[in-house]
């Protein structure tokens, strides 16, 4: 048993122990609520985390006014779950609540106000819509810069966001500047094995990959896989993202039986941790598509089209590039 899971027993524990002394409404249960959610969703079991966010959050819904701080941070958390499993409209929806709070409540270059930003942002990134991304990115930049120390792991995240965008508009120069930027902090800041590191290493992979430079994207991915293999459960979404990416650069070098062995891999924990209908499976599916398609075999590579369209045409906006 993992340490997840024992710290769920343990918080089931005294959650039943408060719940014969408290009323169903007492903010300590909020707070155990909130804990037990904490651990799911590092078990990455968005559902079962955002049932025990929402228990939270109505505790805090009935005993605070609409505009404090705990109300936002209980927006925040089910925006994140929503985000998680694809549900992009969800948590926009979540995210703008917590902003509308934080706006009011906090000075213009509060941390919290540029997490905000930074959250919707990358929302706006996953939903193709890199320029209004941009935006909210920038401005979460512009505040970490002057309330945060410049190593700060925050900073860090944004630098990385920032650098998505950037690749995913074209310009990947700009894109490995803010990469690189993000992995000096990190490497400053965590230990050689943090999963924060792995995710600077797949990100300037990507960059590469983008170029052209497949030697040199191999290497950041097999950094990445690396601590992955060693951070994260054997089933965890992260650890099927870089099977993927790797399945897509082999596939790229015209390596169709490595790309299709990585690929398969990916898929086998994307359809044991996601929902069905989530984007990530979407583009899986599309990748051993390709490779199917390169080897000649068109039926199995438009089964796996089909899939990834029926998807995409749930989860995404009607004019997203994907």
């Amino acid at each position: 048993m993992g340490n997840y899971e024992m710290a769920v027993l343990y918080y089931e524990q005294v959650l039943e122990n408060y719940r014969k002394c408290h009323p169903s409404d007492h903010q300590s249960l909020a707070e155990i609520y909130s804990s037990i959610a904490s651990a799911y969703q590092c078990m990455s079991n968005y559902s079962m985390a955002l049932s025990f966010y929402e228990k939270a959050f109505e505790i805090h819904r009935k005993a605070l006014p609409s505009d404090h701080p705990t109300l936002a941070a209980n927006y925040n958390n089910i925006a994140a779950m929503h985000y998680s499993t694809g549900d992009y409209a969800m948590a926009l929806s979540f995210y703008d609540k917590a902003l509308e709070i934080h706006r009011k409540s906090l000075p213009s270059d509060h941390p919290n106000l540029a997490l905000n930003y930074n959250n919707i942002g990358q929302l706006y990134q996953s939903m193709g819509n890199n320029e209004m991304a941009l935006s909210y990115l920038e401005k979460a930049l512009e505040i970490y810069r002057k309330s945060l120390p410049s190593d700060h792991s925050n900073l860090a995240v944004n630098y990385n966001n920032i650098g998505e965008s950037y690749r995913f508009m074209g310009n990947y120069e700009m894109a490995l500047s803010f990469y690189k930027k993000a992995l000096e902090i990190h490497r400053k800041s965590l230990p050689s094995d943090h999963p924060n590191l792995a995710l600077n290493y797949n990100n300037i992979a990507l960059a590469h990959y983008s170029t052209g430079d497949y030697a040199m994207a191999l290497s950041y991915l097999a950094k990445a896989l690396e601590i992955h293999r060693k951070s994260l459960p054997s089933d965890h979404p992260n650890l099927a993202a870089n099977y993927n990416n790797i399945g897509q650069l082999y596939q790229s070098m015209g390596n169709n039986e490595m790309a299709l062995s990585y690929l398969e891999k990916a898929l086998e924990i994307y359809r044991k941790s996601l929902p069905s209908d989530h984007p990530n499976l979407a583009l899986n599916y599309n990748n051993i598509g390709l490779v199917h398609c390169s080897r000649g075999d068109y039926a199995m590579a438009l089964s796996f089209y089909e899939k990834a369209l029926e998807i995409h045409r749930k989860s995404l906006p009607s004019d997203h590039p994907n």
